[in-house]
């Protein structure tokens, strides 16, 4: 069974930096595709990057050039950092993890505020 944790949220000024962190229990991780999702208020769920097992990335438009996503697949985690942070950044962003098979896991999202 895969559990997802992420840690790392909080509130932060216009243009400011945070790190979020995903870890995973379960040996299948270095074999899975990796994502950060995020939702924001009212609105629909969205993806913010996702990584390969090998470390290939994709980005949204919104967060490419702000937003590094990476794994350590010795640690089992996958990391989300967050440069130039804007109001529209604020959301509750969730880690998520899908198998070689197709099976999707959740975490249970951990809350970004951006907010002078």
């Amino acid at each position: 069974q895969v559990q997802l944790v992420e840690s790392g949220g909080g509130l932060v000024q216009p243009g400011g930096s945070l790190s979020l962190s995903c870890a995973a229990t379960g040996s299948i991780f270095s074999t899975s595709d990796m994502a950060w999702y995020r939702q924001p208020p009212d609105k629909q769920r969205e993806t913010v990057a996702t990584i390969t097992p090998t470390g290939a990335t994709i980005y949204g438009n919104s967060v490419r050039g702000r937003f590094t996503i990476s794994r350590d697949n010795v640690k089992n985690t996958v990391d989300l950092e967050m440069n130039d942070l804007k109001p529209a950044d604020t959301a509750v962003y969730y880690c998520r993890l899908r198998t070689p098979t197709g099976d999707l896991y959740w975490g249970q999202g951990t809350q970004v505020t951006v907010s002078a």
